[in-house]
């Protein structure tokens, strides 16, 4: 997981490229602010072993991507009792990086604007 391309001269630029493990408890908890029980989110990507799990939950967070109402995660059960959703500031960076085709769109949609004088 990283943040690459931060742009100085446009800080709205920002590619985020997430790996495999992060995209499923990225779409697991979904993109739409809505919160979710630790419990639901075990269940939907719970197909991870448990410190893998823990461990990217853990990175999502540092990043500020994922937020809870706990500070800390050791296992399945400190994750069962939280709840969790997507940082709003991030969402729609958060959509690009896990469908590239959005991404494309927006860059084609930057490069075809027109600057008028």
């Amino acid at each position: 997981m990283t943040r690459a391309g931060v742009s100085p001269v446009n800080p709205e630029f920002m590619e985020i490229n997430l790996d495999g493990g992060e995209k499923e408890i990225l779409k697991a908890i979904g993109l739409s602010g809505m919160s979710i029980t630790g419990k639901l989110l075990l269940e939907k990507a719970g197909g991870m072993e448990e410190a893998e799990f823990v461990s990217t939950l853990r990175g999502l967070m540092m990043m500020g991507y994922v937020l809870a109402d706990k500070i800390s995660f050791h296992n399945y059960d400190d994750v069962e009792h939280a709840n969790f959703h997507v940082n709003s500031g991030y969402s729609k960076d958060l959509k690009e990086a896990l469908d590239p085709r959005l991404r494309r769109q927006r860059k084609e949609q930057r490069n075809r604007r027109v600057r008028r004088q």
